[in-house]
């Protein structure tokens, strides 16, 4: 019975994280549940030790947004906060299957999408702005940024056009983060998320090839239009 109950909880995670703890109670599985909060998005918040250090709406939107992927290859979930300035860590790399953090770290945002905060998207070629949604990240390349990660967005309308627009993941000198400290902000991309260099190829080498990549902001209209999160507001 009890593997049972785990196996049922096991295919319950994502609802867990998409409508909050309440679920399992409705579920009749509290008692199980209390003594493995792992299978919540909050049992998973507390057992990787990040209070204080993500977002917790960000996080609990990412990993909603994880188990809904089913083309997923690889057990790493990739969480850019840009409810966070660029001069904070607000790039997040999990392996949830052994449940840690593996990279924290700055991550520039598109040049139109704002100054120290992103506050504007989109999806547009020539928009030098970045994309909200969920990703999954495919293929390396040596570009003229150097070894640079292609990301296929998932949601139509929001993100879509990122390999048109060649939005793809890499290393720059204007993403490190002396440059926030001489001039208050990170510098700013074309849409890309660049990393610092010395952290590109290890946070590239540890995504590439199929994991989930989700750009969160506060927005609503984000909400109200994925394809991943569905039209909801409980997330």
């Amino acid at each position: 019975m009890l593997r049972f109950i785990l196996s049922v909880l096991c295919l319950l995670v994502p609802y867990t994280c998409f409508l909050g703890d309440k679920a399992l109670r409705t579920a009749d599985v509290s008692a199980l549940a209390a003594n493995d909060g792992a299978y919540t998005c909050a049992g998973l918040f507390r057992s990787m030790g990040l209070e204080g250090v993500v977002g917790w709406n960000a996080f609990r939107q990412a990993v909603t947004g994880y188990y809904k992927i089913t083309d997923r290859r690889r057990d790493i979930l990739t969480l850019i906060d840009f409810s966070l300035p660029s001069t904070q860590k607000r790039l997040f790399v999990f392996d949830m299957k052994q449940r840690t953090l593996l990279y924290s770290s700055v991550v520039a945002h598109g040049k139109n999408s704002g100054e120290v905060y992103a506050t504007s998207f989109s999806n547009e070629y020539g928009s030098y702005k970045s994309s909200l949604g969920f990703y999954l990240t495919e293929s390396t390349y040596q570009g003229k940024n150097g070894y640079s990660l292609v990301l296929n967005g998932l949601e139509k309308g929001i993100n879509d056009r990122a390999r048109e627009r060649a939005i793809v993941m890499h290393g720059a000198a204007y993403a490190n983060p002396t440059v926030a400290d001489r001039g208050g902000r990170l510098g700013r991309s074309f849409g890309c998320p660049a990393v610092p260099t010395n952290l590109s190829r290890p946070i590239i080498d540890a995504i590439k090839g199929g994991s989930v990549m989700y750009i969160y902001a506060e927005s609503p209209d984000y909400l109200a239009h994925s394809s991943v999160l569905g039209h909801t507001d409980q997330i």
